[in-house]
């Protein structure tokens, strides 16, 4: 299966900006016979932004009709993450299928820090959905970093998890080592979509990664704005795991 993602900059509450920016990611996507472009977390309307609290937009919203609009145009399943208002806030992510239909909707359970968990109620539940043949799911952002949740959602048979994230410096190990591993110890594929260039006293380091379901990085970003494309290699099947012996410690 063929995949993508962008990384780009905030487009701090710019959202016009932003529409057009993903327009021309996911029309390059779907012309390079991508199944799916990823966009960062929060990307609507920006993730270090106070105005968030007011601009968030409820699920089925006019930016929903947007983001459905612009897959169907493409032809290309479109993953954003976005501020939804149910009620309360939270950091929520949508994934319209190539026909602009929505096909799946989370909430993020891991919260990051007093801001994050200030602003934002915790989700409450994972999301998982088939894809071309497969089992997908989302996470979003620090929700990756949890060995229980790519466990958890291994055990429902996913193969493929689509990442936004709006990850800072000095967290490249995240990028670096965390999501590949995962990848490895879990047999999946993992698309993690970050940021680039700094959104107020945000400084994010890019690094958006492809993994395949051996811990390969199929393709990487740099600190720059990027759109990638990758092949993913066919889901592995089950693996067969023992557990882990009882040792004496001897001192």
């Amino acid at each position: 299966m063929r995949i993508a993602l962008w990384q780009g900059p905030s487009v701090e509450c710019d959202i016009e900006a932003g529409f057009a920016a993903l327009r021309a990611a996911v029309t390059a996507a779907g012309a390079m016979g991508a199944k799916a472009l990823v966009a960062p977390e929060l990307y609507l309307p920006g993730y270090n932004q106070d105005a968030l609290v007011d601009l968030a937009q409820p699920r089925g919203g006019a930016w929903h009709q947007r983001l459905s609009g612009l897959a169907r145009e493409a032809g290309c399943a479109l993953v954003v993450g976005y501020a939804e208002r149910d009620g309360v806030l939270y950091n929520s992510a949508v994934a319209f299928g190539a026909d602009g239909a929505e096909i799946a909707h989370y909430r993020k359970v891991q919260l990051f820090g007093p801001r994050e968990q200030r602003l934002f109620a915790f989700g409450d539940a994972y999301t998982v959905f088939d894809f071309h043949g497969i089992k997908a799911a989302l996470l979003i952002c620090y929700d990756i970093e949890f060995d229980q949740h790519i466990k958890a959602l291994k055990a429902q048979g996913v193969s493929l998890i689509l990442c936004p994230t709006a990850c800072p410096k000095p967290f490249e190990n995240v990028a670096q080592s965390v999501v590949p591993a995962h990848s490895a110890n879990h047999a999946l594929s993992i698309v993690y979509a970050n940021y680039c260039g700094t959104e107020g006293d945000c400084p994010y380091f890019g690094l958006s990664t492809i993994t395949g379901p051996h811990g390969q990085i199929m393709a990487q970003a740099g600190a720059e704005a990027a759109l990638l494309v990758a092949d993913l290699p066919p889901p592995e099947p089950a693996r067969l795991t023992t557990q882990a012996r009882d040792l004496r410690i001897i001192r």
